[in-house]
This record gives C-alpha cells, sequence and structure tokens, in this order.
C-alpha cells in the first residue's frame, strides 16, 4: 500500500499517477533490454560484421532514441519520488568506475565509439538502478518475473513457427547450426537469460509455493539445455545450491561462521591448486582449441595486459573496431574482426579499462556486494537468497563470458537489479515500494 499522507495537497495525483509511472518506465526499460528492437534478427555476414547490429548493442538512431525516451521517463518519475536523491541508487564505486570508462576516451584509439558505448553503458546502470531504487526489490523483481515469463513463452513458442529461432544451416558460427536461440541474436544470451528464468522462478517458487512458479522454472531450464550453452547449464545448478545454502544456513553467527571457514577453505584449495599446477594450466591455455576456441582469445588479451597493465586501450575498443581493435596485433589472421566480446570479462576489463578499471570494477561489483550480502539481517536473509543466486550465477559466467558494462545486455541489466536490491532503503517502503520480502 502506498502511504498517501506523505504526499500532503497532491496526495490524489501522487499517491496514484507516480507509482504506476515509474512502473511502466521500469517495465518499458526491461522490455527494450529483455527484447529488444530487432527479436529474432537474421544472422548472416552482414549483420555480423555491423558494429552498430543486433549483436553489438552498440546502437543505431533508433536505438538511442528508444533509450534516451525510457532513461527520461524513468529519470521523471524518480526525481519526482526523490529528487536528486534519486541518484543515490548507483553506489559511489560504481559511479567512479563510469566516471574511468568514460575517461579512457582520452587514449583510446576509437575515442568517438569509447565515449558513445560508456555514454550507453552510463544510462543503462541509470535507468536500471533508479528505476528498481524507486520501486524496491519487491516491486522491481515481480515486474522482472512477468518479462522474463513472457520472454519464455515467447522463446518456446516460436520454435515451431519462427524459422530463425534456431541457429540455420550457413549460420556465420557453422559449429551453432540446431541450436536454439529463440527471440535472440546468439544462443550464448538466450542461455543465460534462460538461466537467469531458471533461479528466479526456482526461487518465486520456494517462497510462493505456487505450481505455475515452478512449471516457469523447469520450462526455463528445458530452453537452456536445447540452447547447448555449456557456461551457463554449467554454472546454474551451483548458482542455485549457492542460494539455497545461503538462505538455510545464513541465519544464526555460528552458521555463517561454518560457512565462511567452508568457503575460505575452497578458496584456499582453488588457489594452491592454480599456483601448483601452472604447467597443466600453461599447456591447458596452449591449445587454442580448448573452452571452444576461448583459449586463444584469452592467450591474445594475457599478452596484450602484459605490454598496457595500467590504462587499456579503452572502453569499448574490445569489438567491433576492425583493425583498430587492441588485440589485432597479438593474434595470427584476421579472426579477431568478427570476435564480438573476450568470452572472460575479468581479461577484458583490463584490456580495454587497464589494471586500474580492472580493480574499481573488482571493489563496485564484486567485493562491496559480497560484504553487503554477509551483513544482510536474519529476517531478510530469505528474499535474498534469489539475488544472491544471480549474483554468484554472473559473478562466475563473467569467467567465462563477458558481460560487466556490456551496455544493454540481459545479463548486465540483471545484475544492475541484484545491487539495486542491495542499496534498497528501507524509507522506499513507505512511499512507492511494496514490503521486502517479497510477498
Amino acid at each position: 500500500m502506498v502511504d498517501e499522507s506523505v504526499y500532503a495537497d497532491d496526495a490524489p495525483a501522487r499517491g496514484i499517477v507516480l507509482p504506476r509511472l515509474i512502473e511502466l518506465a521500469h517495465a518499458a526499460f526491461l522490455l527494450l533490454i529483455f527484447v529488444g528492437l530487432a527479436p529474432f534478427a537474421i544472422r548472416d555476414a552482414t549483420a555480423m560484421a555491423s558494429p552498430d547490429g543486433p549483436a553489438s548493442g552498440a546502437g543505431d538512431l533508433l536505438r538511442q532514441l528508444a533509450f534516451a525516451s525510457a532513461f527520461a521517463l524513468i529519470l521523471f518519475a524518480a526525481m519526482r519520488e526523490k529528487g536528486f536523491a534519486a541518484f543515490a541508487a548507483v553506489p559511489p564505486t560504481l559511479a567512479l568506475l563510469l566516471v574511468w570508462c568514460v575517461a579512457s576516451a582520452w587514449w583510446s584509439a576509437e575515442p568517438d565509439i569509447t565515449l558513445r558505448r560508456a555514454v550507453l553503458v552510463a544510462v543503462v546502470v541509470l535507468s536500471a538502478m533508479m528505476s528498481a531504487s524507486t520501486l524496491g526489490p519487491a516491486r522491481s523483481f515481480r515486474i522482472l518475473r512477468w518479462v522474463l515469463a513472457s520472454v519464455l513463452i515467447v522463446n518456446w513458442a516460436s520454435i515451431p513457427f519462427v524459422h530463425q529461432a534456431v541457429h540455420l544451416a550457413g549460420d556465420p558460427e557453422p559449429q551453432l547450426v540446431g541450436d536454439w536461440r529463440g527471440l535472440y541474436f546468439h544462443k550464448n544470451i538466450a542461455g543465460a537469460v534462460s538461466a537467469i528464468t531458471a533461479i528466479v522462478f526456482f526461487f518465486s517458487a520456494w517462497d510462493r509455493k505456487r505450481w505455475i512458479d515452478a512449471v516457469l522454472c523447469a520450462a526455463a531450464i528445458g530452453f537452456a539445455v536445447m540452447t547447448q550453452s555449456k557456461s551457463s547449464l554449467l554454472l546454474l545448478p551451483a548458482a542455485i545450491a549457492a542460494g539455497a545454502i545461503y538462505r538455510i544456513a545464513w541465519h544464526r553467527p555460528l552458521d555463517r561462521m561454518i560457512l565462511g571457514v567452508l568457503l575460505a577453505l575452497f578458496a584456499v584449495g582453488a588457489t594452491a591448486f592454480v599456483v601448483m599446477d601452472q604447467d597443466a594450466i600453461a599447456r591447458l591455455l596452449a591449445d587454442p582449441t580448448e573452452f571452444t576456441g576461448r583459449a586463444e582469445i584469452w592467450q591474445a588479451e594475457l599478452a596484450f595486459i602484459r605490454d598496457h597493465p595500467y590504462l587499456g586501450a579503452g572502453f569499448g575498443s574490445f569489438a567491433d573496431t576492425g583493425s583498430l581493435s587492441p588485440l589485432h596485433d597479438y593474434v595470427g589472421g584476421d579472426w579477431v574482426n568478427a570476435v564480438a566480446h573476450g568470452h572472460n570479462a575479468y581479461l577484458q576489463l583490463c584490456v580495454t579499462l587497464g589494471g586500474v578499471g580492472l580493480l574499481l570494477a573488482l571493489v563496485a561489483l564484486i567485493v562491496l556486494p559480497l560484504a553487503k550480502f554477509a551483513g544482510v539481517k536474519s529476517e531478510d536473509v530469505a528474499p535474498m537468497a534469489m539475488p544472491f543466486a544471480l549474483f554468484v550465477f554472473l559473478v562466475l559466467h563473467n569467467l567465462l563470458e563477458s558481460d560487466f558494462l556490456e551496455g544493454d545486455a540481459p545479463a548486465w541489466v540483471t545484475f544492475l537489479l541484484v545491487l539495486a536490491a542491495l542499496g534498497w532503503k528501507h524509507a522506499s517502503r513507505e512511499r512507492v515500494g511494496e514490503p521486502w520480502p517479497i510477498p
């Protein structure tokens, strides 16, 4: 319920219209992210080569107008609700990271591309976090559930009726032929969105005890399997398990201590394995065919980082820049011209933003959110289990894909909604948001 007493004389107008306006703006923004302006786009050499095509998300005029319109609506509603305090939805460390992205245009080989892509990221970050913070996590995730359910239904319905909902013979990437992609440009995007949908509805079924949530979770897992997106399929059960453990074992101080010790032992063991078995890891990375070709990209990224450890090549310069790609002189052949991203967000951030940018990203996107999850009060652990599972999935997903700061990518926006839930204040419950936990 909205507490209309806080609106004084204009309570009827603001108390009814404003919540609906911010809900509409948030829903329109999420549809723009999860559906886009070119669903079921045809994959051919022209589309793959275009820097502004469906694969890149970089933005033609129509895309720019769409995002600008959604942002304007969100900004108006959020500032009507909170004034300039609406900008506090973006944590200072994330704001500093965005400033570094823009500043990298000074040393980028393509400053125009860097500025355009940095502005797109800033608009997406502000749109996602301002709308979600104004609504509160309960309402923002409820709208996300509606969008994800709609996309899932469309994806399943498209397989028998839409020719290009499956990677077809003649695809620029022949190894993908037969894999399902639904309305998305690539099966890996469809796989990530399906995994996110499965996580959301798994915990919704746990919370709400509704059969429809369980059915949607199963349908999302089924579609993820048909995409053959190995990264998402591998990480999905780990993320759900992490969320379940967090929900069950994070209530009492003793449980937290035991779980913390186990995680620390796991981290020490993993580090020891890396240190003691470097030769095996080096042999693995030396084979370009490993990790479906990712190893060759990682080799080139590591070579570039050794030569440019501090500032990087400039934000957004990694892909769709042709011969100006920072990796162009570190690979044999011209295959790098067709690479859409680095298949490891952490390496890609270091390539484009340097060691300074990577450090800012690690603090803003991993260290501080983890500290906030660790400090959640006992009564809020259950509703935060789903955001925590999404957080774990996306942090691990970025080891094999590149989601962080990827413009209007669905996985990146989902991560922003998780960050917004962590920064949510109790005061929003009294104005626009619904009570938290999710009813």
